[in-house]
């Protein structure tokens, strides 16, 4: 999982309720790791459709004890994007790319975020993995603090 993205997946929906979100897991994101052969686990933000009553149920099932979001079974500091690779690397890297020239419409800009992600390189994808032990590291010498300003 440290060489590649999932993804994107678009919403077609101009709202994603609990209900979008649940639809979509089972459609689209668990297929995505299902053959992958060892136990991984899910992390999602704090966003309301992750962790309505519905979608919490759902992960216990798909993941049971190996889910981390927002009134999940494991804990993980809250509003931590400087300990999420998506956060702290990969987001911003995409919006940088995709938004270099001018976007003129909604198809041009979810061509050039599917192109910019397929080729973002495994190894760039892999040394923002790396970079987590070193973030923990110094997240537990401060004491949890955020070692970014956001």
């Amino acid at each position: 999982m440290a060489d590649h993205v999932i993804g994107p997946f678009f919403f077609a929906e101009s709202t994603v309720t609990k209900e979008v979100y649940l639809n979509m897991l089972p459609l689209f994101a668990i297929p995505q790791i299902s053959h992958i052969p060892f136990n991984i686990f899910w992390q999602q933000d704090g966003a309301p459709p992750h962790w309505g009553k519905i979608v919490r149920s759902y992960l216990n099932t798909q993941f049971p004890r190996r889910w981390i979001g927002r009134n999940g079974p494991l804990a993980w500091p809250p509003r931590s994007p400087d300990l999420t690779q998506l956060d702290f690397f990969l987001w911003g890297y995409v919006k940088d790319k995709v938004f270099a020239s001018k976007i003129t419409d909604i198809t041009q800009l979810k061509t050039r975020i599917i192109e910019v992600i397929e080729n973002t390189s495994q190894s760039m994808l892999t040394s923002a993995w790396n970079e987590i032990e070193y973030r923990l590291d110094v997240t537990r010498a401060t004491k949890d603090a955020h070692i970014e300003i956001w």
